[in-house]
């Protein structure tokens, strides 16, 4: 038995050093380390050995970070090639978070497995209550599945907090990409103008539109490639609109104004459906939480002085 512990120990101190490393940035992070050793080494005016620029790395940047990276890269023969699409869809949706890939998603949904279940485990072997081992398993396989689809919920979480805060910010954006279109600016000098002036999803969504447009991509495949990157209707159909005038030679501006009127009709009607849902949602923590807590507190005076009556002691 402490054989046994001693390894799920290891094995969740493992779990919680790749969870951290492979949640961090790890190209920025490499570029900044390796960038300063290179400046160490031109200051000390030392020939540069890559072999000791390497070993002068930190030990998870040496050692750790590769383990991850050959743990996701091990499981993605095991997966299917549809699920590894979705994941790098997700991952496109969410706006690569931490600069993540399908490995070290699949990596981290392993550890996150094996974290939850080692701690289950642990909580049962310490603890004053002895379960029968049948029962510590099922507990420790179904926290592991809900560890396993753990990064999952967060990239979920992710798109859903990036298209809202897009939602949020498409009718203003709209409004200066109308004024700036009446007072004289193309679309893409527009465009340029908002991704400046803002620093939101949308900004550096067309940030990288104009990018793409000055690397020599047509305006039109820009536009639909933002829209899959974000995957918002309400995008979807200003892309459609934009593309359309374009084609038939539609005034610009009223487009632009048109399509920012609808975004904002759009952004109160899901503000009133959020506001519907809001009871229900209060339901569940209201008669879970605070119902029984006001209860106990107003009833329990009541029921000491029953207790203490002569009812009390006709029930004694």
């Amino acid at each position: 038995m402490t054989i046994l512990l001693v390894i799920i120990a290891i094995i969740i101190t493992g779990a919680v050093i790749l969870t951290v490393i492979g949640l961090r940035n790890p190209e920025m992070a490499d570029e900044r380390a390796l960038q300063a050793r290179l400046e160490e080494f031109s200051q000390t005016g030392e020939q540069i050995d890559l072999r000791k620029l390497e070993l002068s790395l930190p030990f998870s940047d040496r050692v750790i970070y590769p383990i991850a990276r050959k743990l996701g890269e091990l499981a993605i023969k095991f997966t299917p090639q549809n699920a590894l699409h979705s994941i790098s869809r997700k991952l496109e949706l969410a706006g690569s978070p931490g600069k993540l890939d399908a490995t070290m998603i699949l990596a981290l949904q392993f550890i996150a497995g094996v974290l939850f279940s080692g701690i289950v485990i642990l909580v049962f072997a310490f603890g004053t209550t002895q379960w029968p081992l049948s029962r510590v398993v099922l507990f420790a396989l179904l926290f592991g599945f809900l560890g396993f689809y753990f990064p999952q919920l967060w990239l979920s979480s992710k798109i859903s907090r990036r298209q809202k805060e897009v939602r949020r910010a498409m009718p203003d954006a709209l409004d200066l990409l109308t004024i700036c279109v009446e007072a004289g600016l193309g679309f893409d000098a527009a465009i340029s103008k908002v991704s400046e002036k803002w620093e939101s999803e949308l900004s550096l969504a067309f940030a990288r539109v104009i990018q793409e447009i000055q690397l020599g991509k047509i305006r039109r495949e820009a536009l639909r490639a933002m829209a899959d990157r974000i995957g918002l209707p309400e995008l979807t159909s200003f892309v459609a609109a934009v593309i359309q005038s374009e084609q038939l030679g539609v005034s610009l501006a009223n487009v632009l104004r048109i399509q920012s009127d609808q975004m904002r009709v759009k952004r109160r009607q899901h503000a009133e459906e959020e506001a519907h849902k809001a009871p229900l949602k209060m339901l569940i923590p209201m008669a879970l939480l605070i119902f029984p807590s006001l209860m106990i507190v107003l009833l329990t005076p009541a029921a000491l002085r029953l207790f203490q009556s002569a009812l009390g002691g006709m029930f004694n």
